[in-house]
């Protein structure tokens, strides 16, 4: 037993597959048999099996039931529901600290000399991210998605037209920052997070490690949050199989196939085309080997930082120079986000779906910036693309009580969703590199010849 619960412990994700796993059976068994009452049918079964004293406990714990001559008070999926509802407000109380301390330690860390000579691979990290939030976007308007949600209370209209979109970002960006973390105004959150990421680069060295900690202990904070995801997803897959069945696992499932869709389409389409702009031959070869060699491992460890060895190598293997690769390989896995961008549009468009929101063009196209810039802040947070989803959301009228149901969600397909994302991210570090590395030597060489 021990040896189980040790082997159970290192791992976030065999815990989250148990937590579903214990949710669908318990869920299903309330769905099925009911909600038994302590006076009713199945009283003298629970006191043949236990103490009289025991059956009101063992009834009102397991199966959430407080009954009164037959009278159900409170369905037992509430109780269950406290879990999911307790993870969810974790998530969004700890979500706007996240992104503004995230994305100014981001920009505050970028150094202006680094891009010499890195300025074509760091092009291609932004495009490549980009287009995989335009993808995205395109995808999850092709095939809208609708997701299992609690009505919210305070639910905000979408704007219609671009006066109504422009006044609404006006009036986030200009928005007091105190005001907007403590709202989730995350367009002014972003924002001041912009402002004092750029005014930091000429900070002093004691203020940069200040803020270099404050980001550690925003790491460690998210950290603890996402260690209670088994129960909060157990608390939501037993409450959801016990109020709605299983119909709800087959919208998960075309969410899954939206997002694996975009992925493979941005894998397969869109880096080789970005390959072929800069090198001007066949792509597929190069885009092969590196999904092979760095996506799949990439894709069981879920860590581009612990991919960058693997990567490391395989440029090594490509023949790349090693004064750019050992550079932009750790800075691809820190910036170079394609599949956390898909996954922050796909997420939020579904809960505008949902909500039946209206998504005006301009919109969609300020969330690919959106889409792009968190996905680039959201490498060494556990988690990360999921808990920059209300920012997102809040560019959409969706409300905060809202954007933390859709992180849950992200929570219960990561097994899945994160696996891929890290594939995709990873192994782009290495196409990017090698076909901008690629390119200028063949530059340099056509120069001198």
């Amino acid at each position: 037993m021990r040896d189980l619960l040790r082997w159970l412990g290192r791992s976030l994700v065999r815990q989250i597959i148990i937590a579903m796993l214990l949710g669908i059976i318990i869920g299903s068994l309330l769905m099925q048999t009911g909600i038994p009452q302590p006076d009713g049918p199945l009283a003298p079964v629970l006191s043949s099996v236990v103490p009289l004293s025991f059956n009101h406990y063992l009834t009102d714990i397991l199966y959430g039931a407080a009954l009164t001559h037959g009278t159900l008070l409170v369905p037992a999926a509430e109780y269950f529901q406290i879990l999911g509802d307790f993870f969810t407000k974790a998530l969004r109380a700890v979500a706007p600290v996240l992104v503004f301390v995230l994305i100014t330690h981001a920009i505050s860390r970028h150094r202006q000399g680094r891009a010499r000579g890195l300025k074509n691979i760091i092009g291609l990290y932004i495009a490549g991210t980009f287009a995989a939030a335009a993808v995205a976007v395109f995808t999850s308007t092709i095939f809208p998605t609708e997701l299992y949600l609690k009505a919210a209370e305070d639910t905000a209209g979408a704007p219609e037209n671009l006066k109504a979109v422009l006044t609404t970002l006006l009036f986030k960006i200009t928005d007091n920052p105190i005001n907007a973390v403590v709202q989730g105004n995350y367009i002014g959150i972003l924002t001041w997070a912009i402002l004092g990421g750029v005014a930091m680069r000429h900070a002093s060295d004691t203020s940069k490690i200040a803020l270099d900690d404050a980001a550690r202990v925003i790491h460690y904070i998210v950290g603890i949050v996402i260690r209670i995801a088994p129960y909060g997803v157990f608390g939501l897959v037993t409450a959801t199989v016990a109020t709605t069945g299983f119909s709800t696992f087959a919208t998960y499932a075309r969410l899954i196939a939206v997002l694996l869709g975009s992925m493979t389409v941005v894998a397969l389409l869109v880096n080789p085309l970005l390959v072929w702009i800069m090198l001007r031959q066949n792509p597929y070869p190069l885009v092969w080997r590196c999904l092979v060699q760095s996506g799949i491992p990439a894709f069981f460890t879920r860590s581009s930082a612990a991919n960058i060895p693997i990567n490391l190598n395989l440029s090594e293997q490509l023949g790349l120079r090693e004064e750019t690769y050992s550079i932009s390989i750790p800075l691809g896995a820190n910036i170079n986000m394609a599949g956390a961008a898909i996954t922050i549009a796909v997420l939020s468009l579904a809960a505008a779906h949902t909500l039946h929101l209206p998504v005006h063009p301009l919109n969609a196209l300020i969330l690919c910036f959106l889409a792009t810039l968190g996905a680039a802040g959201a490498s060494g947070v556990p988690g990360g693309s999921l808990m920059l989803i209300p920012m997102a959301c809040s560019l959409l009228g969706i409300d905060g009580q809202t954007a933390a149901q859709v992180i849950a969600i992200g929570v219960l397909i990561g097994v899945i969703q994160d696996s891929a994302e890290t594939a995709l991210n990873s192994s782009s570090d290495v196409i990017f590199t090698a076909a901008a590395d690629l390119a200028d030597r063949r530059k340099n060489g056509a120069a001198t010849s």
